[in-house]
C-alpha cells in the first residue's frame, strides 16, 4: 500500500503517526488557527477595550459612597468614553433605559447631563 507523504499546514514538516493528522506540534496547531482568526480576535479585542475604559472611566466617576451621580456628558467625552459600547441595557423603575459596561452604567439626561449608576447586586 502506498502512502502520500503529509506535511503540516503550517511549517511544511513531514508528518509521522496518525494518518489523520494535520500539525506537527501544538506550536503550529495554535499558530495555524490563530492566523485563521487573526480578524475576528482583533475586532473582539478593539471592543473589548473599548469597553473596560468605559467602565474604568464611570468608576472612577462615582464615588464608592454613593449609588449615583450626574455629570456632564462632556466631561464623559473628555476623558475617552465611547457611548457606542455597552455591555447590557436595562430599564430603571420608570422604564427609561440605563446602559452598563459591565457592572456601572449611564442614563442620559437630556444633551447635557448623564447619570452615573452602580448596577444593584440582586441577593
Amino acid at each position: 500500500m502506498i502512502t502520500a507523504v503529509k506535511h503540516c499546514l503550517t511549517c511544511q514538516a513531514t508528518l509521522h503517526g496518525r494518518t489523520d493528522k494535520k500539525f506537527c506540534n501544538d506550536y503550529c496547531r495554535n499558530t495555524h488557527h490563530n492566523t485563521l482568526h487573526s480578524d475576528g480576535n482583533n475586532c473582539m479585542r478593539n471592543i473589548n477595550h473599548s469597553l473596560r475604559r468605559n467602565r474604568h472611566i464611570l468608576e472612577n466617576l462615582l464615588p464608592a459612597t454613593k449609588p449615583l451621580t450626574r455629570i456632564s456628558r462632556e466631561l464623559l467625552q473628555r476623558k475617552g468614553f465611547s457611548f457606542h459600547y455597552f455591555t447590557h441595557q436595562l430599564p430603571n423603575r420608570k422604564g427609561h433605559p440605563v446602559f452598563f459596561c459591565y457592572d456601572y452604567g449611564y442614563r442620559v439626561l437630556g444633551k447635557e447631563r448623564v447619570m452615573v449608576v452602580r448596577e444593584r447586586k440582586e441577593g
